[in-house]
């Protein structure tokens, strides 16, 4: 497997489907929050910041502690950091709240809701914000846990080939994607999720990326 950022061509076509399953295409609406999911990705702070400045919603909550993976580039936590890079680029920070303790996606939507409660903060839509390829994870999730809300998601509007450059380690983003695909079924089975379509050619270009070595990120 290379670590460059490139995807083989002998790959391709099967990345490529996975990332379009991962992408809910949806059309951002005015929502009553936007909801930033932690990751090693800043990324999801640069677009909450955006569809905040575009006036997609008043509020931002930013959600998550460290996972190994982020805890050097984010030593003081996602959420932590997130919130001073949207600051940087303009969002006033009293409107950006910041949910610490959450290290699974289950926990970011459970942590927010709880906070957002505990502030008498009203919420029947919210924007979901978070990396390309764990919108629909995010989207079943949120769906399960929080079903009354409205739920729209969003990520920066990368290509394919534009992310893999952003990120340095082709290998790395792939890893994610297998990941990321068999949690929407095996969340599901466990009751984390709810069930989301899965067609035959996704679950066929997962298994021809797992012959070829991605498996760090499977469960």
């Amino acid at each position: 497997m290379t670590t460059t950022a490139l995807v083989p061509d002998a790959l391709r076509a099967d990345v490529e489907t996975l990332w379009d399953y991962h992408d809910m295409h949806h059309v951002v609406r005015p929502s009553d929050v936007g909801i930033g999911l932690g990751s090693h990705d800043l990324g999801v702070a640069t677009c909450a910041s955006d569809l905040y400045q575009q006036g997609m919603f008043p509020l931002i909550v930013f959600t998550g502690a460290n996972a190994p993976t982020t805890v050097s580039r984010f030593p003081r936590g996602e959420a932590v950091h997130y919130k001073e890079h949207a600051v940087e680029l303009g969002v006033p920070g009293d409107a950006v709240l910041v949910e610490s303790r959450a290290t699974n996606t289950g926990e970011n939507f459970t942590y927010t809701r709880a906070l957002l409660e505990q502030r008498g903060i009203a919420v029947t839509s919210a924007v979901l914000i978070s990396r390309p390829y764990q919108q629909r994870r995010a989207y079943a999730t949120c769906k399960k846990l929080w079903p009354e809300i409205d739920i729209t998601c969003a990520s920066l509007p990368l290509s394919l080939d534009d992310y893999v450059l952003s990120i340095g380690d082709v290998g790395r983003v792939i890893n994610m994607l297998v990941g990321d695909t068999q949690r929407i079924t095996e969340y599901a089975k466990k009751g984390f999720a709810v069930e989301q379509p899965y067609p035959d050619e996704v679950d066929a270009a997962f298994r021809r990326l797992v012959v070829a070595g991605y498996t760090s990120r499977l469960i």
